[in-house]
C-alpha cells in the first residue's frame, strides 16, 4: 500500500503510457488491417484503464485522507476523457480515416462522415452545437451540485446563506462550505473550473464566430 502512495505519479504517468498504447494499437488495427471489430478490444482496454486511473485516486484519497494535486490531475483527465474526450476522439477517427484512406488510395469515409465533416466547418453549426452542450453542462452541474449540497446542509436557509455569502469558495476547510466531505468538495472545485472555461469556451464561438476554426480540415 505504501508502494502505491509512494509512487503515486510513476504508477500514473505508465497508465497513461499505455492508454496511449491502446489507441495507437486501435488506430493500426482498424485503419491498416481493417479489423474493425478487434480494434474494438482496444478501446475497452483504454476504458479499463481510465476506471484504474480512477480508482487509483480514491485509494490514495483514501489512506492520504486528503485532496492532492494528484487526484486533481486525475479528475481533470477523466472528466475530458467523458466529455470533450468523445467529441475529439470521432474527430480525430475520421481524420486518420481520411488521411491514411488518400495514403492507400481507397475511401475509408462513409457519406454520413462527409457531411458531418462539411458541417464542422461552418460556424453557424459549430455554435449552435456548442450553446446545446453548455447549456446541457449546466444543468448536469446545478443538479449534481444541489444533490451535493442537500447531503451537507440541513435546510433551505443555509443554502440561501452560502449562495448569498460566497467568501466560501476556496477555503482548505470543507467545514466552512456545503458540502459534506473534503472529497466531495475538491470534487466539485475541479468541476467548477472545468465548467466556466467550458462554458466560456462554448459561448466563444457564438460571441466570435468568424474567429473560430472548425474540425480538423480535409
Amino acid at each position: 500500500m505504501n508502494f502505491i502512495v509512494e509512487y503515486q505519479w510513476e504508477i500514473f504517468i505508465f497508465a497513461e503510457v499505455l492508454s496511449l498504447g491502446t489507441l495507437l494499437l486501435f488506430g493500426v488495427v482498424r485503419y491498416f488491417f481493417s479489423k474493425r471489430k478487434l480494434s474494438l478490444i482496444f478501446i475497452l482496454l483504454f476504458l479499463i484503464l481510465l476506471m484504474l486511473e480512477a480508482t487509483l485516486a480514491l485509494f490514495i484519497y483514501r489512506e492520504t485522507g486528503e485532496i492532492s494535486t494528484f487526484q486533481i490531475v486525475i479528475i481533470i483527465f477523466i472528466i475530458y476523457a467523458c466529455t470533450f474526450g468523445i467529441s475529439d476522439f470521432k474527430k480525430l477517427d475520421r481524420w486518420m480515416r481520411l488521411r491514411i484512406g488518400n495514403w492507400r488510395g481507397i475511401d475509408l469515409l462513409t457519406e454520413k462522415d462527409r457531411y458531418l465533416m462539411k458541417q464542422q466547418r461552418d460556424p453557424r453549426y459549430i455554435a449552435k452545437r456548442y450553446r446545446y452542450s453548455s447549456i446541457i453542462h449546466l444543468l448536469v452541474f446545478v443538479i449534481a451540485q444541489g444533490i451535493f449540497w442537500a447531503y451537507g446542509l440541513s435546510g433551505l436557509d443555509q443554502a440561501l446563506n452560502y449562495l448569498t455569502d460566497l467568501t466560501w469558495i476556496g477555503t482548505e476547510n470543507f467545514h466552512e462550505t456545503p458540502y459534506p466531505n473534503d472529497f466531495i468538495y475538491g470534487i466539485s472545485l475541479v468541476w467548477g473550473l472545468v465548467f466556466i472555461i467550458d462554458f466560456i469556451y462554448s459561448w466563444s464561438y457564438t460571441i466570435f464566430p468568424s474567429k473560430q476554426r472548425g474540425e480538423l480540415h480535409d
